[in-house]
């Protein structure tokens, strides 16, 4: 167990490991949209969705992937010189559209000689079997990876939030992806209404006894224009301060396996939307006080990870 100078198996040291470099990532826009928006689930999308599908820093869908994944590239230059990159189709549900123009994007974007990686966020509910069948054949050419947004695995939570599928849909989307040889990043939301601790904990521990390989834990945020903001202004339900937040966020990782890549420790919203909470909008000061809270409490990612062995029964690992 090896992270440099982090005390969790961050992506930034997976990506050095793996291609000896930084990898930035190109925030793509497929021009797709989610069939809890457009009536096939439901309308208006989950309750936190604020229009762009989570895709708000994704570049504009008007222009062609190349052009956007040149776009993206100049902006990051500007700041550091940069020589891989991963290809992310963030906004949406980006598997949500015939496989052939699924194939003509996905095809495009890893032509690209500096794209090292293809991540594809999308529902568990939107990968029929042909995207499984072209998601295996772009793998072969390039490494791809399948980002879900699971967000809890409580069924209550998950009504309340209007995710529209059932943890049974996650759970075989994750076998069927790990059966054709693609990676799986799964999205958690910290701090969903009525999720206490333990049962934020239960997510993770459910998400060590599944193949994934990735995690992003999530900050919820309340963004101007969504349900959720309805929904706070009616009920006032609590939001996380920054140290109760980072307490949480801590404990989640000393129970998460440490084989699990993290991809993400917080997020931030746009500023011009972000409701609550307001401490989220310097990044890197939450950023910077998490890393004092591991250093403080002499802790790390898999700390109390529990592994499961169906043969020799339960063994506790640090």
């Amino acid at each position: 167990m090896r992270w440099d100078e982090k005390p969790y198996h961050s992506l930034d040291y997976e990506m050095k490991q793996r291609f000896g470099e930084k990898v930035y990532r190109l925030a793509l826009n497929g021009g797709m949209t989610c069939p809890n928006r457009d009536g096939t689930i439901g309308r208006g999308g989950c309750i936190f969705c604020s229009g762009g599908g989570s895709g708000e820093f994704a570049a504009h869908a008007s222009l062609s992937v190349t052009r956007q994944i040149e776009v993206q590239k100049q902006m990051i230059r500007r700041k550091r010189p940069v020589q891989k990159f991963i290809a992310y189709f963030q906004a949406y549900t980006n598997t949500y559209a015939p496989v052939d123009y699924l194939e003509q994007i996905f095809t495009e974007a890893i032509a690209d000689p500096e794209v090292a990686v293809l991540s594809i966020a999308t529902r568990p509910d939107c990968l029929p079997p042909e995207v499984l069948l072209l998601l295996q054949r772009l793998n072969s050419i390039k490494p791809v990876w399948v980002e879900l947004g699971l967000q809890t695995i409580h069924e209550d939570t998950a009504s309340l939030i209007r995710r529209g599928y059932p943890l049974s849909c996650f759970k075989e989307a994750v076998q069927n992806l790990r059966d054709s040889g693609i990676e799986v990043i799964v999205h958690t939301i910290l701090g969903l209404p009525g999720e206490s601790e333990e049962r934020i904990l239960e997510t993770i521990d459910y998400l060590n006894r599944c193949d994934i390989q990735g995690i992003k834990l999530q900050l919820l945020h309340i963004l101007k224009g969504t349900d959720l903001a309805d929904y706070y202004e009616r009920t006032h339900f609590p939001v996380m301060s920054m140290e109760d937040y980072i307490d949480l966020l801590i404990d989640c990782i000393e129970r998460l396996s440490p084989d699990i890549v993290i991809h993400r420790l917080t997020g931030d919203g746009p500023g011009d939307l972000l409701i609550a909470p307001q401490w989220s909008r310097n990044k890197r000061t939450v950023l910077n006080q998490i890393h004092a809270a591991f250093r403080s409490r002499g802790t790390w990612q898999g700390k109390y990870y529990i592994k499961e062995d169906s043969h020799a029964g339960t063994i506790y690992t640090v």
